[in-house]
């Protein structure tokens, strides 16, 4: 009988967990969280089909850190789930930095390391870290993985991963990170199933955070998030590019301060800002507002000037695809942004758009285009079996 790996994605007060049967091709067995750990924490796993498995609530006001999370989460598994024995944890960490361009064995100092890195991206690094930290100690001796979101786009051209800044800023770090690459990664290796010949591509991942990558080959040549992710295309509550101009402005005149000008671009900003309705492109959809269909029209234009830098900076198009939950799940938005791309060559099925795909081109388009769901679980579980148990093939479904 196998063992389960277990795919942990920690937040402040709350974690994803997924559980994955530990041999190829890796069928996923459960998958759950723990939430409000703050005041009512609340446990609940669902099988692979989406039937409910189990349910836990510790009460109101019984607040609980994340290590007796991951303890009362490791037991249940390990319980409920045919004998199986967890025999390694992968953990999504947001920024490798410059140690690590691929997944890496948590070991030595590699927390101290990837914790020390929470002073560039203090909105998800220092939580992915204090995770992997919780579990250790509630389980010693157990394999965990870190696998980073910026590690795929350590590919791109020098001049794609370094700002115009003096040498002694760069050497602090100061570069061109780009995140979701788990998901990226994942797609590069479905995407030639469904255009084999498409050398050229542009990925739009597109949820609550949102981002576009340029691939040349299934590597990454540029992507749209920057240092942090807060930058590149606007987002549920993040601004997305902002001139710096207007930030010195904010700070000298005293309406922020940093902490502040950071909480409002992160927590307060993008289609939340542009709206002042909601982040969740469902509501927008659904709204009337003249001020919805604005925030709408932003995003959109944005995507657009990405899609035609990207075109230019890969020397032409191939394919373009549509991931994560506005990509997969939002006809009007897809469709409103293959309208802007027809002089790439673009032409929309809206037959096929409207029916979900996968091609929701025509087939005379010049460019194919694409909805390919994302996997980032699966992706992380197949390179935690891959450092901690033995080398598995290329296929990853």
């Amino acid at each position: 009988m196998s063992d389960a790996i277990i795919v942990v994605n920690v937040g402040s007060t709350s974690l994803k967990f997924a559980a994955y049967d530990a041999v190829d091709p890796l069928p996923l067995l459960c998958r759950g969280g723990v939430d409000s750990m703050e005041g009512s924490p609340q446990f609940a796993v669902k099988n692979a089909a989406g039937g409910a498995l189990g349910a836990h609530q510790w009460g109101d006001g019984q607040a609980i850190d994340h290590g007796v999370a991951l303890r009362f989460v490791v037991n249940w598994l390990e319980a409920n789930l045919a004998g199986k024995k967890v025999c390694a944890a992968g953990h999504r960490v947001v920024l490798g930095g410059a140690r690590f361009s691929a997944p890496a064995l948590i070991e030595g100092d590699v927390l101290d390391y990837l914790e020390s890195l929470a002073v560039m991206e203090p909105s998800h690094q220092l939580f992915n870290v204090k995770g992997a930290r919780a579990l250790a100690e509630a389980f010693p001796g157990l394999p965990q993985v870190a696998c980073f979101d910026s590690s795929f786009h350590r590919t791109m051209p020098a001049a794609a991963q370094h700002y115009a800044l003096p040498a002694d800023v760069r050497d602090k770090g100061v570069r061109h990170w780009g995140y979701h690459g788990i998901s990226y990664d994942y797609i590069s290796r479905r995407l030639p199933e469904f255009a084999p010949g498409a050398r050229r591509a542009i990925v739009a991942h597109l949820g609550g955070g949102a981002s576009m990558c340029a691939m040349l080959d299934g590597r990454s040549i540029d992507t749209s998030m920057g240092f942090a992710g807060g930058s590149g295309l606007p987002m549920a509550t993040r601004s997305g590019d902002v001139p710096l101009g207007a930030l010195f402005y904010l700070l000298r005149t005293k309406m922020f301060d940093a902490a502040s000008l950071e909480k409002m671009l992160y927590e307060r900003s993008g289609l939340l800002g542009l709206s002042g309705l909601s982040g969740d492109m469902r509501v927008l959809q659904e709204s009337k507002d003249p001020s919805a269909v604005a925030a709408i029209d932003y995003f959109v234009y944005a995507m657009t000037k990405y899609a035609g830098a990207y075109t230019a900076v890969l020397g032409g198009l191939d394919a373009f695809v549509f991931t994560a939950g506005i990509g997969e799940h939002s006809a009007p938005i897809r469709a409103a942004l293959c309208g802007k791309l027809t002089s790439l060559g673009v032409q929309l099925d809206a037959l096929a758009n409207a029916a979900g795909g996968p091609r929701i081109s025509t087939q005379d388009s010049a460019v194919s285009v694409w909805v390919i769901p994302t996997n980032e679980e699966l992706m992380i579980a197949r390179q935690t079996l891959a450092l901690t148990i033995t080398k598995p093939d290329s296929k990853l479904h």
